[in-house]
């Protein structure tokens, strides 16, 4: 299991102090959530006191951290981590995978992916599969494994070009990626992306444009163009309940549906 190696380094009160920041919370908020006195909060941050292997799953809880990152907060505290982490493709994970295979089936034939907390694709239905195909070609199969969706969609000769509402639908994945890779500290492999995707925006991009391009949809919707067609789709993001698993805890499924009948017949004339 791979952890940020600057919160490796880091000690319990250090964690839970960061994870409070997070949340915006103050000492006494989180004493008042958690039932601990803010006294003890206190002592813990500065480690003045060390707390029991009950005391940081609680506390974690409360603040809500990610399984992988309550695993460092255990580790920092002189535990052994608590949660596996298993590949997709584990006997253990069996149950949960044919889950994730019959939403990708039953979305057919609109477009369904799986990704991971980095944006890589892990599965993707055919109706997905169709849609890249028919906007970038022969390119798709030239493209490294595995497939990042979120360098697709900001790279100029990824999917930029076909979305015709890009500079809005950049800044909505920026925002949104940006919140996912400050949980993990400044030199973590999802910060390190990060940096790199805001090296392919183009100059002031992130200041110019704003999210209320999508005008009166009640969501943001994003739309490909190529040729004389346009597709426009919206998202649907679904992810496991209780997971006790990391791998489980940071899969999400993203399922794309039309946003307009055009959408919906253009889809069907072309088998896309």
């Amino acid at each position: 299991m791979t952890l940020p190696a600057e919160l490796l380094t880091q000690s319990f009160g250090a964690l839970l102090k960061h994870w409070r920041s997070q949340r915006g919370w103050s000492q006494l908020e989180l004493a008042c959530q958690s039932e601990v006195s803010q006294r003890h909060i206190s002592f813990l941050e500065s480690g003045r006191s060390q707390p029991s292997r009950d005391m940081v799953l609680h506390l974690a809880t409360q603040l809500a951290v990610p399984l992988r990152q309550q695993n460092v907060m255990l580790t920092a505290a002189g535990f052994a981590p608590l949660y596996s982490e298993h590949d997709l493709s584990a006997p253990e994970l069996a149950p949960m995978q044919r889950a994730i295979d019959f939403m990708l089936h039953q979305q057919e034939p609109y477009p369904a992916l799986v990704l991971d907390r980095y944006w890589n694709l892990l599965k993707a239905n055919q109706g997905a599969l169709r849609l890249m195909e028919w906007l970038l070609g022969d390119r798709l199969r030239t493209l490294g494994q595995p497939l990042n969706m979120m360098q697709l969609m900001i790279h100029p000769q990824g999917l930029r070009p076909y979305v015709e509402n890009w500079p809005s639908m950049a800044v909505s994945l920026m925002q949104r990626f940006q919140q996912e890779a400050q949980s993990e500290g400044p030199h973590s492999p999802p910060a390190k992306l990060l940096h790199e995707l805001k090296g392919d925006l183009p100059d002031g991009a992130m200041a110019s444009a704003t999210v209320a391009t999508g005008g009166q949809w009640p969501v943001l919707p994003i739309t490909f163009v190529k040729t004389d067609q346009r597709l426009s789709f919206f998202t649907i993001i679904s992810t496991l309940g209780t997971p006790r698993d990391i791998t489980l805890q940071e899969l999400r499924v993203e399922s794309l549906f039309p946003a307009d009948a055009a959408t919906t017949a253009t889809l069907q004339n072309l088998g896309l």
